[in-house]
C-alpha cells in the first residue's frame, strides 16, 4: 500500500504550483473581456488565493515560525494574506462591469507577485535548506490532504468558472495539459520507487 507522503509532492513544489495557477489565472484577465469571463476568471483567482492562504497559514508558516522565526519575511506574511482577503471581499462586491472592478484585479494581482517573489526567493529555499526531503513531503501530504476538504464545497463552482474563464485560451490549455502530464509523471516516478 502507497503512502499519501510518498505519493505527494514536497510543501515547497505545491506551494510553487500554486503560485504558478494564479499567475497564469491572472494573465488570463483582460479589461477588456466579457463581464462574464472577468467575474469567473476572478472568483477562479478568488477561491485559488483564499485556499493556498488558508494552506500556508494551517500547514507551512507555523513550521517556518519554529525553525526561524525572526526571518522578516514570514512575519509580514500573514498580514498580506489579511489584505489579499480584504481586497478579494471588495473584489467580490463589484460588479466585473464596473472600473473599480479591473482596478481591485490589478491591486490584488500586484500584491500577490510581490508576496510571491518574496516566498520563492527567501521561504521555500529556506525550507528546503533546514527540512529534509520526508518532512517536506510529509507537510506536502497534509497539505493535500487539507487541501482537499477545503476544495469539496467549491468544487462545482471552480469547475463552471474554470470552464467560463478559460475557455478558447491556449495559454490555459497548454499549462493545464503540462500540469497533468508534470503530475503523472511525477506519481509514476514515485510509484516505480
Amino acid at each position: 500500500m502507497f503512502s499519501l507522503n510518498k505519493l505527494s509532492p514536497s510543501v515547497t513544489d505545491m506551494i510553487r504550483f500554486d503560485h504558478s495557477h494564479v499567475l497564469v489565472t491572472f494573465h488570463q484577465y483582460t479589461t477588456a473581456a466579457r463581464a462574464s469571463v472577468k467575474k469567473a476568471l476572478a472568483e477562479t483567482i478568488c477561491d485559488a488565493l483564499e485556499i493556498h492562504a488558508t494552506l500556508e497559514e494551517e500547514v507551512f508558516y507555523p513550521v517556518l515560525r519554529r525553525l526561524n522565526g525572526d526571518e522578516p519575511v514570514i512575519r509580514k506574511s500573514e498580514p498580506e494574506h489579511d489584505e489579499m482577503r480584504r481586497l478579494i471581499g471588495e473584489l467580490r462586491a463589484t460588479a466585473p462591469t464596473e472600473r473599480r472592478h479591473d482596478q481591485l484585479l490589478h491591486e490584488l494581482m500586484r500584491d500577490v507577485m510581490h508576496h510571491v517573489a518574496d516566498e520563492e526567493t527567501v521561504l521555500l529555499p529556506e525550507a528546503e535548506r533546514m527540512l529534509d526531503k520526508d518532512r517536506l513531503n510529509e507537510l506536502g501530504a497534509q497539505m493535500t490532504r487539507r487541501r482537499l476538504e477545503l476544495l469539496k464545497p467549491k468544487v462545482g463552482k471552480i469547475a463552471a468558472n474554470t470552464a467560463v474563464g478559460f475557455s478558447g485560451s491556449t495559454a490555459a490549455i497548454v499549462v493545464g495539459l503540462a500540469s497533468a502530464l508534470m503530475a503523472a509523471r511525477f506519481v509514476s516516478k514515485k510509484i516505480a520507487a
